[in-house]
């Protein structure tokens, strides 16, 4: 099989023997692709740094034919993000942002927006400080755009009509629902107005997430969307519990 080359952000890695590793990469041009990378934990491989967590690499590799994995021949670092290492709360949503596309892509899928918009929220989420999280909620709501699972935020999911003063969130009906259907949906949490019109804003512009929301908002937003993502998957992520609003 010819060699592939693809930009790359590394986002799991496991040791596959006393000198392998197997990395999962998310890249720009492939998606989601799994690879051996022989001799990767070796001191001085050919791959050093490169597969390092939450680093961007230029990598090639020679792709399976059958479902096995892909061979990692060459990894050279092209970026990486240290200032997500001087706060915890930022270094959690980086974890995340890892997870969500190790956990929740599928192989061979691209979405080159959704790598651009990756890219974009790691240099952010070093940088802004007490907004990581309203950062990262910004992230979330493009990655469930991607993929298809955007939530309903201007209609009820359930019936069209407008939901009025006292809307409710249900995941599984797929966003929000008034009160009439509410009582309908087995699961679902209320919504405050001010938390949905923050939703609202984020999925509308881009630069939403600077905005001064309070705790109040800012907390219902990290609920809301963690249990989103969560029914979306079918399992909650190991690095949810650790995200801030």
């Amino acid at each position: 099989m010819p060699a592939e080359s693809a930009t790359a952000l590394v986002v799991r890695t496991t040791d596959w023997s006393e000198t392998s590793r197997i990395a999962t990469l998310w890249s720009r041009e492939f998606g989601k692709l799994r690879v051996l990378a022989k001799g990767g934990r070796r001191l001085k491989s050919n791959f050093e740094i490169a597969l390092d967590l939450l680093t961007v690499c230029h990598v090639v590799f020679i792709r399976k034919a059958s479902a096995g994995l892909d061979l990692l021949t060459e990894a050279q670092v092209a970026e990486r993000f240290p200032a997500l290492r001087t706060a915890l709360p930022a270094l959690y949503a980086g974890y995340y942002v890892a997870e969500l596309l190790s956990e929740g892509t599928e192989d061979y899928d691209p979405h080159p927006a959704l790598f651009d918009a990756t890219l974009a929220a790691l240099r952010d989420l070093g940088a802004v400080g007490p907004l990581a999280g309203q950062r990262l909620a910004a992230y979330e709501l493009t990655w469930l755009h991607e993929l298809g699972y955007s939530p309903a935020l201007d209609a009820c999911a359930a019936c069209g009509q407008d939901v009025g003063a006292r809307p409710a969130f249900s995941a599984a009906a797929g966003g929000v629902v008034c009160p009439s259907c509410a009582p309908r949906q087995r699961e679902r949490r209320a919504l405050a107005p001010a938390a949905l019109e923050a939703l609202r804003e984020l999925r509308r512009e881009p630069a939403a997430w600077r905005r001064p929301w309070g705790p109040a908002v800012r907390a219902e937003l990290r609920q809301v969307l963690g249990q989103y993502v969560t029914y979306r998957l079918g399992r909650r992520l190991r690095t949810l519990p650790y995200l801030t609003g």
